[in-house]
């Protein structure tokens, strides 16, 4: 299969990504096409569309070996279940598949883009295809989600402390974005395992370093740094 585009957003490590497609829609990418598939003849009719489908490629965790069984990080990390019954990165055919939301077709530089919201893929993610969604065919309101039903609604209250307020007007941080990451941190991207009121986490969101506890409150965001490059 031909790489036909690269996902552009503000994820470049895996730590914070959402889990699912759709949970973050403050969250804008672009998808941006690979130089062979820049012809605008290929997009004719897309923005007729609310939704798209993206099929690409989970590149940072291919391996050579399989396992049959996973342990998804929401049950505990400790139970185990078949991997064709999760969506657990690590399969024999490392393929991912997510619903986005078309914000607007724009042209660029780049050539053609694509805006999207919701994606849960990292920076720099391949992708193989894009399809539309099809409400009538797609959506399936008596579906069952398995064991991932619980956790369907889960959010965490998010709060800055006085201080990441500050360094994130230092920065020029605006409201927008400062939505984006309380948006991303709502859904706690901790291990479920991980419960720890004294541990200060750390995730890389577009150009800046997000420190954060997890307490009984929720999220507390204790700074915001640039990156180090």
């Amino acid at each position: 299969m031909k790489v036909i585009a690269r996902i552009q957003n503000a994820f470049d490590e895996k730590f914070g990504v959402p889990r699912q497609s759709g949970l973050a829609e403050e969250v804008i990418s672009t998808v941006v096409f690979e130089k062979e598939f820049r012809v605008a003849e290929a997009l004719r009719g897309i923005e007729a569309f609310s939704h798209l489908w993206l099929i690409w490629a989970f590149d940072r965790a291919e391996r050579d070996t399989w396992s049959p069984t996973v342990r998804p990080p929401r049950l505990g990390g400790n139970k185990r279940v078949g991997v064709f019954a999760t969506r657990s990165p690590f399969r024999p055919n490392a393929i991912g598949l997510s619903c986005v939301k078309l914000v607007g077709v724009e042209k660029t530089a780049d050539g053609t883009v694509l805006r999207v919201a919701g994606a849960d893929l990292v920076n720099g993610t391949p992708i193989y295809d894009i399809k539309p969604y099809l409400p009538y065919a797609d959506c399936r309101p008596d579906a069952v989600g398995g064991f991932s039903d619980r956790f369907s609604s889960y959010r965490l209250p998010v709060l800055l402390t006085d201080e990441a307020k500050a360094q994130a007007a230092a920065l020029g941080i605006g409201e927008e974005k400062l939505a984006e990451l309380t948006e991303v941190l709502s859904l706690d991207p901790r291990p479920a395992y991980q419960n720890d009121p004294e541990r200060l986490y750390g995730m890389s969101f577009d150009a800046f370093e997000v420190g954060f506890f997890v307490t009984e409150e929720g999220i507390k965001v204790s700074n915001i740094r640039p990156r180090s490059v």
